[in-house]
């Protein structure tokens, strides 16, 4: 991949550095979480290739000149609001996400979520009615099978309908010591979005991950696509499976804007 040219917009600050531990506490959140049996699957882009699909104020973040568009399955586990006890239930269900990563006008990295299935029709209606997020609504399971996890998704509401996933994966070896690359791609503290027509930051804390090896078997999907992006070319440059961690989100925060040459 070509390095990012020169005349596109950067950050007028460096980015923050990459830490596997997040760079702050969240003593009061706004949101609890846990993220549980976690698959990253990622393929490199150009970053000129969805410079365009990010947020106000924000460009690609890049790792040797490249930038991602990730692929996570995972389990939520019961979601709360500020310090309330997470909802067994409704705040419980499998999700698969399509994102990209950014830095802002602070050099504070992210993430940006083109699209959120998940298979809980309140939690979708609240994120997309109450934040503008792309949640949508979809038929999902998470099986494990010994050392193997498959996930399978299939979209209902809103379209394309029926476009989903299906990953399986065998579950290696613990990593002990991660690459840059590895930290890049899943020690991100926080996210970039657009809420209520302006652009925000929504920080993060977590305990360091636990990242394993992963060998992909199986990954059929089209969600990539249906989030506006290129068809994934080729084999993935990194697959990876954490059993997962507790999060806390904090208050959002305006990012400050990169100007354009």
């Amino acid at each position: 991949m070509p390095p990012t040219p020169p005349s596109r917009p950067q950050s007028p600050v460096p980015p923050q550095p990459v830490t596997p531990d997040a760079p702050e506490a969240i003593a009061r959140p706004l949101l609890t979480q846990s993220w549980l049996e976690l698959t990253f699957v990622h393929w490199a882009v150009d970053p000129g290739d969805v410079a365009g699909l990010l947020p106000p104020g924000t460009v690609p973040d890049t790792f040797g000149g490249v930038t991602y568009v990730g692929l996570v399955a995972f389990r939520m586990h019961r979601v709360g609001w500020l310090r309330l006890p997470g909802v067994p239930y409704l705040g419980t269900f499998p999700e698969t996400n399509v994102r990209l990563y950014s830095v802002d006008g602070h050099g504070r990295r992210g993430v940006v979520f083109r699209s959120l299935d998940a298979s809980r029709l309140l939690p979708v209606a609240v994120g997309r009615l109450g934040f503008r997020m792309p949640y949508a609504w979809s038929r999902m399971a998470v099986r494990a099978d010994g050392d193997t996890v498959t996930y399978t998704s299939s979209r209902r509401l809103p379209g394309p309908r029926g476009a989903g996933s299906r990953i399986a994966v065998r579950v290696g070896e613990r990593i002990e010591e991660p690459t840059g690359l590895e930290h890049f791609l899943t020690a991100r503290w926080g996210m970039h979005g657009t809420f209520f027509g302006r652009s925000t930051y929504l920080p993060n804390a977590h305990p360091r991950w636990a990242l394993h090896r992963a060998e992909l078997l199986e990954c059929e999907e089209d969600l990539v696509a249906a989030a506006g992006l290129a068809a994934p070319v080729g084999e993935p440059v990194s697959v990876l499976y954490s059993p997962g961690v507790p999060a806390r989100f904090g208050r959002p925060a305006r990012p400050a804007g990169i100007p354009t040459p």
